[in-house]
């Protein structure tokens, strides 16, 4: 399916937000995510399902000052 991650069309075999994450290479808990501009808990990644053209927002702290 395809969806937009941080603005980046991509294809993808996930159907869930945290398997999208494992794909991606993304680890930790730390991370801030967001479909379709609602906020999506750490609990309910492994539970929200993913569908064609979702828009995903992905976000890491940033070290610095």
């Amino acid at each position: 399916m395809k969806i937009s991650v941080n603005g980046e069309i991509i294809e993808t075999k996930a159907t869930y937000l945290n398997l999208l994450l494992d794909e991606l290479g993304y680890e930790g808990n730390w991370l801030a995510t967001a479909v379709n501009s609602e906020v999506v808990s750490l609990d309910e990644r492994s539970q929200f399902v993913l569908h064609e053209g979702d828009r995903i927002e992905i976000l890491s702290p940033m070290q610095g000052g």
